[in-house]
């Protein structure tokens, strides 16, 4: 006999991004004010599918929340932006290091 997980997912809102998120999932977003080891709650929620009960937020579902811990604060890849204009003798040559927060999900819950 199998046993069948039940498939929760949620699609949050953070950071002007969504993402599509389970539980106990690591997920890396734009930098959260908060301390490693902090408990949050990300209200934004703008879906839910509970084992194909799905319910959709216009745009949030006011009844939702995901609850996450703050693992770690990191920097994102450098990314270079280098202009330059031939003949005129300029150049520009920019570095840029995105500040990253890992939250790990812990529980999608619907009130």
């Amino acid at each position: 006999m199998l046993i069948k997980e039940a498939k929760i997912y949620a699609i949050i809102t953070t950071g002007g991004k969504q993402y599509k998120v389970k539980e106990n999932q690591d997920i890396v977003v734009n930098r959260i004010d908060g301390k490693k080891g902090d408990k949050i709650k990300i209200k934004e929620v703008n879906m839910v599918s509970d084992d194909g009960n799905v319910k959709v937020g216009n745009p949030l579902i006011n009844k939702a929340e995901v609850e996450a811990t703050i693992k770690d604060h990191i920097k994102g890849d450098k990314v270079i932006s280098f202009k330059m204009k031939s003949k005129k003798r300029y150049k520009r040559k920019v570095g840029h290091r995105q500040l990253l927060t890992v939250l790990h999900l812990e529980k999608i819950k619907l009130k």
